[in-house]
């Protein structure tokens, strides 16, 4: 049995690399195709050439290549897996290879995080990048939670690591392309303090539970409708996974699951929050799913508790 987990990569006996986005692969690995080899690809990497994938032309590459491997996501076989790529592993050379990851280990390091509970993941993680590119950083289990602390910390320090400015935060905006106004988006994503500047590279803090905080398998029912709720969050221990995680008191509703970026983080416990998405049974309980498609419309969290603090409401 492979062991793998959110945000590792694997590679495949064809040289496909696929980004694994569960921590639970029953049938197979449960991942996405980033890369596949292709001759007119732009991405280089150990004398190969690369195309890169968006979620939907993964789809219509892995139809064409492997219907049989489509479900939800894509499952890979694991006899066809040939490497599993750590974003732990690969940290200590990307350390002497790369100046401004070094920068974002040595600030957490002295913090007391350990370099084995750090990693890069992304295109940096197979060696794929580009001038472009971001810095994909993953921290794992509860030490997510200094290392957020700690580099807000080090933005105001004077040390290489900087907030980012206006036009950043104007180009996320598009590129996620909410259901909330940008003063909302901004606001809430300050709070978060996930995102950052090194040496004009734009960086990421992405969350990854522990080996020992991965118990049960996530359950799966069935979509019924679209609806908006307000509810009072019980537990956001897990609300910067992916799929973030809001626990709530709500008559109906168990709880809530985000399958986009936008509102992982996105309310805290206690808060009072307003949700749309789509009502998903379980048998015996029913959540909320936010984040239905690729670009979801007409689904959203907000916190409607830091809004009425910022005079947002």
């Amino acid at each position: 049995m492979i062991r793998t987990r959110l945000r590792d990569f694997v590679r495949t006996d064809e040289d496909c690399l696929f980004s694994v986005v569960d921590y639970f692969h029953p049938d197979g690995i449960r991942g996405i195709l980033r890369y596949a080899p292709d001759e007119e690809g732009n991405r280089f990497a150990n004398g190969k050439k690369y195309r890169k994938y968006d979620f939907t032309d993964s789809f219509d590459y892995m139809r064409k290549h492997h219907p049989d491997w489509i479900a939800d996501v894509h499952i890979i076989p694991q006899e066809r897996v040939s490497e599993i790529l750590s974003p732990v592993d690969r940290l200590p050379e990307l350390v002497d290879s790369d100046e401004r990851i070094k920068t974002i280990v040595k600030v957490l390091s002295d913090s007391g995080i350990p370099m084995s509970k750090q990693g890069v993941t992304g295109s940096i993680l197979p060696g794929l990048q580009n001038d472009m590119s971001d810095i994909d950083f993953v921290v794992y289990g509860p030490a997510w939670f200094k290392a957020r602390d700690t580099i807000n910390r080090a933005k105001v320090s004077g040390c290489r690591i900087e907030a980012i400015d206006e036009n950043m935060w104007q180009r996320i905006y598009r590129k996620r392309s909410p259901e909330i106004s940008y003063d909302e988006f901004l606001l809430h994503e300050l709070r978060k303090g996930n995102r950052g500047m090194v040496d004009g590279t734009y960086f990421d803090l992405l969350f990854t539970r522990d080996w020992s905080q991965i118990h049960h398998p996530l359950e799966r029912g069935t979509d019924t409708e679209h609806i908006q709720i307000k509810a009072t969050v019980t537990d956001a221990t897990f609300a910067f996974d992916n799929p973030a995680l809001y626990k709530i008191d709500h008559e109906e509703i168990d709880h809530i699951l985000s399958y986009t970026h936008t509102y992982s983080g996105q309310a805290l416990a206690g808060e009072r929050i307003d949700a749309r998405g789509v009502v998903e049974e379980l048998g015996h309980k029913k959540r909320l799913v936010v984040g239905t498609s690729r670009e979801p419309r007409g689904e959203w969290i907000r916190s409607l508790t830091l809004l009425e603090e910022e005079g947002l409401l």
